[in-house]
């Protein structure tokens, strides 16, 4: 496993990190997800990403993952990184949502009680909450670390103004801003480039800053896999069941570029699947890229990606052509 240095921190993590979202809830069954865990941890997986509300039901990724750390993780607690996360909906009422300090330290309280944990290594405030000024945001985070409650501190899903604002009000109170999670992959290049209004895209901020950049949804929900290469939608994806993908997504023009991207793979001796976390992290701003695994298979096959050889240029430019056109 190869490990990236987290911007200009002193932290390494893992090029690819496992996901604790849908594939470890309540609904799942438990040897399963306690195997893919062990497996990861065996790959050199050491960076696990959860949040407060993963599940389903919210709140269960996190008791699933306390209850592998307990049975056989927790001899090796200091070679793992942890993380987990507030913003989002997490209980009823006014108090359980947004960027609050009384939300997010009473829901980091409530996720080292599920994980069994004294500390996590990275706490993120999942969103922007555009009804909390940001200052009150980045003192929870500030009370985190300061409490010992976390090592370090990250945010997800900020704007590049944004992520300079926090990161410069952390550093004023001697705190780092460590990492920043944004969605990114072939599909989904919006990091690239200033969003409306702003000067700088998130990639150039993150990099000037130190920032380490730890990316989610690389695969696009899994439209970049051979899933729907056939041009069917198995009644087990992720198109069929899940409300984040729809069949609708599955085009002729979808379908054109996924076939295209299937034959740049295959020259390669990959799948999709691994073409598209290659292509992903070929940008050196790129410390890790999170990605979910439902069994030990699946993991297996992505953490295999990381053996084929960087993206030629020739390579690089037979994507771009394909997603042009697609």
């Amino acid at each position: 496993m190869p490990y990236r240095r987290c911007g200009r921190s002193g932290l390494s993590l893992p090029s690819l990190s496992l996901g604790l979202w849908h594939n470890f809830g309540a609904g799942r069954p438990y040897e399963v997800q306690r195997a893919v865990l062990r497996r990861a941890f065996d790959l050199g997986v050491t960076h696990l990403d959860l949040a407060n509300n993963y599940g389903p039901p919210y709140g269960s990724a996190e008791e699933t993952f306390g209850r592998v750390l307990a049975a056989d993780l927790r001899p090796y607690r200091d070679e793992l990184v942890i993380s987990t996360k507030a913003g989002y909906d997490m209980w009823p009422g006014p108090y359980g949502d947004g960027g609050s300090r009384k939300y997010l330290l009473a829901s980091l309280d409530q996720s080292l009680t599920r994980m069994g944990l004294d500390y996590v290594d990275i706490f993120y405030s999942h969103r922007p909450d555009p009804t909390t000024p940001l200052e009150e945001t980045v003192g929870a985070l500030l009370t985190a670390v300061h409490s010992g409650k976390a090592l370090y501190v990250g945010i997800s899903n900020y704007s590049p103004s944004a992520t300079r604002r926090a990161a410069q009000m952390l550093a004023a109170e001697g705190v780092r801003l460590l990492v920043h999670q944004p969605r990114y992959s072939m599909l989904d290049r919006s990091v690239e480039q200033p969003p409306e209004g702003e000067s700088e895209s998130l990639l150039e901020v993150v990099d000037e800053l130190g920032v380490g950049v730890a990316v989610f949804s690389p695969l696009a929900q899994g439209l970049l896999t051979d899933r729907y290469l056939a041009g069917e939608v198995p009644a087990d994806s992720r198109a069929a069941t899940s409300r984040f993908l729809s069949d609708a997504q599955i085009t002729p023009e979808y379908l054109a570029m996924v076939r295209g991207l299937a034959r740049v793979a295959e020259a390669r001796g990959q799948s999709v699947a691994q073409l598209a976390l290659s292509w992903v992290l070929r940008d050196p701003r790129v410390t890790t890229a999170i990605i979910g695994a439902s069994s030990v298979a699946q993991l297996e096959d992505n953490v295999a990606a990381l053996q084929a050889s960087p993206l030629s240029d020739s390579e690089l430019a037979e994507v771009e052509a394909l997603l042009a056109a697609g």
